[in-house]
């Protein structure tokens, strides 16, 4: 490989943090009270988050994961379920179902979105489906207008995991908007972050209190007695968290906007190298906040991408290989999986495993860059595939 093509300055860098963050703690602090219940940030926080993507009610929790997970329980789903996830996604979605006794029953991805397929949604669908999980890739939403009629359609709630979709919007609806639950993460790579914690938007206020309670060991908020209504666990988010999180959240519009500025250019200029296809833009989805900058390299090696994400993290940008089809990880196999073989999964999902050799993404601070910085990325990509 070539070593002559390297970024020139650092690009921005993440998490980004100023006096908003330092105070906010010192809030959190001084107000005395470091847990939910005697605390004010984690009720202001959920205010702020659900008003920010057009719900009334906001539920934060400690995890991504934990956030499907309750948002699972909450629609019912158990033992005895199944719940339709994207083959090509991070392992939550899957394991989030798999953990409450439900299978997780993989299908196809659109292979220029990266986002689940509705039509092989539909034909998955069966007298156990309790849930369709749709993950909007990198912040692209999914067809939200196909799979809101399937669900109306088939009695199937939707679950959206909108762990890269802070701010996004489907034809000028904000996630919140679009009458079913929603799963966002707070992890350290995420749009914004607290290191930790997420989120679950819910359509009404019942769904709400049942999802509070089982978040919070199945007991109510006023409850002095110990009279635990339901089974759950403690998925409370802590004061400090939700402090950074509210100073976080209003970070995250401007964020997005330079994004949306910059993804173009980056896209236009990494369809310009041979053999590079950058992830498709659904029109429909007129707000997208570019967790990742995703793009595929059509018949590379798995070996080789694994090469070329290496050499591009020592010239300075910061890329990974894409998820693995979650049916090609140990983890899904461990309990709950389908009664099927790795080989029947993978002949029904062709693009998911297309994806799984052949897609690399890059961080989305690197979308924060400057202009001039997008351009020295994409010159050190093509200088890096050039060379591979």
């Amino acid at each position: 490989m070539s070593n002559d093509v390297r970024l020139r300055s650092e690009l921005p860098a993440w998490p980004q943090y100023g006096d908003e963050e330092r105070e906010a703690l010192i809030r959190a602090l001084d107000q005395g009270q470091w847990w939910r219940i005697g605390g004010g940030e984690v009720d202001a926080f959920e205010a702020e988050f659900a008003a920010a993507h057009g719900s009334e009610h906001a539920l934060a929790v400690t995890n991504g994961t934990h956030a499907l997970e309750l948002a699972l329980e909450v629609l019912g789903v158990g033992a005895d379920s199944e719940v339709i996830v994207p083959a090509f996604t991070f392992i939550s979605s899957s394991q989030a179902a798999q953990r409450l006794g439900a299978v997780a029953v993989p299908v196809d991805v659109d292979p220029d979105t990266y986002c689940i397929d509705p039509s092989a949604v539909e034909a998955a669908i069966g007298p156990k489906t309790r849930a369709i999980m749709p993950v909007h890739m990198a912040g692209q939403m999914c067809d939200m207008d196909a799979l809101g009629k399937l669900s109306a359609d088939s009695g199937v709630p939707l679950i959206q995991d909108a762990a890269h979709a802070h701010g996004a919007r489907w034809r000028g609806q904000k996630v919140g908007e679009l009458g079913s639950v929603a799963a966002f993460s707070f992890q350290n790579g995420k749009l914004m972050t607290a290191g930790e914690g997420g989120a679950v938007l819910f359509p009404d206020a019942e769904m709400y209190e049942r999802g509070f309670v089982r978040h919070s060991c199945g007991r109510p908020r006023t409850d002095r007695g110990y009279f635990h209504r339901t089974s759950g666990s403690n998925f409370r988010l802590n004061e400090f968290s939700a402090s950074v999180l509210r100073a976080q959240l209003a970070r995250l519009d401007g964020q997005i906007t330079t994004r949306e500025q910059r993804w173009p250019v980056l896209s236009r200029l990494l369809a310009e190298i041979p053999g590079v296809v950058p992830q498709s833009r659904d029109d429909r989805g007129d707000r997208n906040p570019h967790y990742m900058a995703m793009f595929r390299v059509p018949g590379i090696t798995e070996e080789r991408r694994a090469k070329v994400v290496d050499t591009l993290v020592e010239r300075g940008v910061p890329a990974f290989v894409a998820f693995r089809a979650v049916y090609r990880t140990d983890a899904f196999w461990e309990v709950a999986a389908p009664d099927l073989t790795v080989d029947e999964l993978a002949r029904r999902c062709p693009h998911s495993e297309a994806l799984t050799r052949d897609c690399l993404w890059l961080h989305h601070r690197v979308l924060l860059a400057s202009e001039e910085q997008i351009h020295e990325v994409a010159a050190v990509v093509a200088d890096v595939l050039a060379g591979a």
